[in-house]
């Protein structure tokens, strides 16, 4: 059985799927659960109801309080056929807040510096933001990019991070 809660954040609301050991399966800027349960991997994915995400709550105050890397102690569960993505997420894992890399440095992390879009489609199909922060990946040019739970979630975390 999944837990999942929802948190009020300057950015908006924050949900977060987690297993009753507090690793989390699935995390975003919205409050629609069943939405995030589709980001969850088949082989992962159980029934959810609402409960308490143990450690995840107060990791995530403490990060939108100014402690950049409470949040980095939080295990996550991920899970891809792809043996790529699952490296670029644990590389993702890695990227310090007020330090964003574009795509093509995301790429070259990750050990691939050709996969520009293979990087970009492990942003993409992130299921736990925040704690896999896809948010600290932005275009060549420095732009935002995209992002899934929109581009003013993004700057605000971006702009978070970078004031701390």
């Amino acid at each position: 059985m999944l837990l999942h809660s929802t948190l009020d954040t300057p950015a908006g609301s924050f949900t977060v799927v987690v297993t009753k050991t507090g690793a989390v399966r699935a995390a975003g800027f919205t409050t629609d659960v069943a939405e995030l349960l589709k980001l969850v991997h088949p082989v992962l994915l159980e029934p959810a109801r609402p409960g308490d995400p143990g450690d995840v709550g107060p990791a995530v105050r403490a990060y939108l309080e100014g402690d950049l890397t409470a949040i980095d102690a939080i295990e996550v569960e991920q899970h891809t056929a792809g043996a790529f993505m699952s490296h670029a997420w644990r590389v993702m894992r890695g990227i310090k807040p007020g330090a964003p890399v574009t795509y093509t440095g995301f790429a070259e992390l990750s050990g691939r510096p050709a996969a520009v879009r293979a990087a970009a489609a492990a942003c993409a199909r992130n299921p736990v933001a925040l704690f896999t922060p896809c948010h600290r990946v932005l275009r060549t040019d420095g732009s935002l990019g995209g992002y899934r739970w929109g581009l003013h979630v993004k700057e605000w975390l971006l702009q978070h991070e970078s004031a701390a």
